[in-house]
């Protein structure tokens, strides 16, 4: 059996010679294992394998870590998500294409949304689709809606695959480091309708992703993982919205795969990847 060991505490002298020898006396076995100290902080994750009482070993480590201490162990397996989705395709579709390839990380539990227009292509993949829409009714009574059917459910993480809504602060505590999102980079500069358009007609020279956890100040969550391709004065706004397509595409799949393996830590708004 193989575990995740994920470690932040103050930084001192011999940490990482106490937890390998609480772990030695454990009998277990440590595959693979980084540190990184920031601002005084030491942060630690280990792949460790073997068989152990979790209970002693954590008390242990509690033990020789300072009292403030933040010790998660638990087994490396796949995440269950819950993907929410708008009108586009591009995110949603390679997950759904990963998920059934059995490369994703993570089990897609549902697809929620505010529209019906993606719903024949979640179906082809037997996946249930539900959808919450925003012409009817106010935000907060959509938010009540998709919050009860969320209660259906055992997930790890939302991922918001080019979810267009802005989510209530409430919404956000609920889930507060559980929801992942996905956009493009040119925030705070083109914020709205067709953000491609805006930066051609303003002739950017880079197109780029950013994927962050949510939240509740818009778009400035602790970001994961970003990418960015030049360009130039040659491409109209729609080859350069085809571009972001597939760079946003590729961030968040990158984004899931960090986060799915328990690779990424939340520091105040900031991340630790390893």
């Amino acid at each position: 059996m193989k575990y995740i060991l994920k470690i932040s505490t103050k930084d001192q002298k011999g940490l990482v010679y106490k937890i390998s020898q609480i772990l030695f006396e454990n009998n277990i076995n440590i595959i693979k294992n980084d540190e990184f100290v920031n601002e005084e902080m030491f942060f630690f994750r280990g792949l460790l394998e073997g068989e152990f009482n979790k209970e002693k070993l954590v008390d242990g480590l509690k033990f020789i870590m300072p009292y403030d201490s933040s010790i998660e162990l638990y087994e490396k397996r796949k995440k269950n998500i819950i993907v929410f989705v708008t009108k586009e395709s591009h995110c949603l579709g390679d997950l759904l294409i990963r998920h059934f390839s059995n490369e994703l990380e993570a089990n897609i539990k549902a697809v929620i949304s505010n529209y019906d227009i993606l719903k024949p292509l979640v179906e082809k993949f037997d996946i249930p689709y539900h959808t919450f829409s925003t012409t009817d009714k106010n935000k907060d009574e959509q938010e009540k809606e998709v919050l009860s059917c969320l209660k259906n459910y055992d997930f790890d993480y939302l991922v918001l695959a080019k979810y267009m809504r802005i989510l209530s602060p409430h919404f956000v505590k609920c889930y507060e480091e559980k929801i992942i999102n996905i956009h493009h980079s040119f925030l705070p500069a083109f914020i709205g309708a067709n953000p491609y358009k805006q930066a051609y007609e303003r002739g950017v020279k880079i197109i780029g992703a950013t994927a962050h956890f949510v939240n509740d100040c818009l778009d400035e969550g602790p970001i994961i993982t970003q990418d960015v391709l030049p360009i130039n004065h040659e491409y109209t706004w729609k080859e350069m919205q085809k571009i972001g397509r597939v760079i946003e595409k590729n961030v968040l799949s990158k984004a899931l795969d960090l986060v799915f393996e328990d690779k990424v830590f939340i520091y105040k708004n900031k991340t630790i990847v390893f």
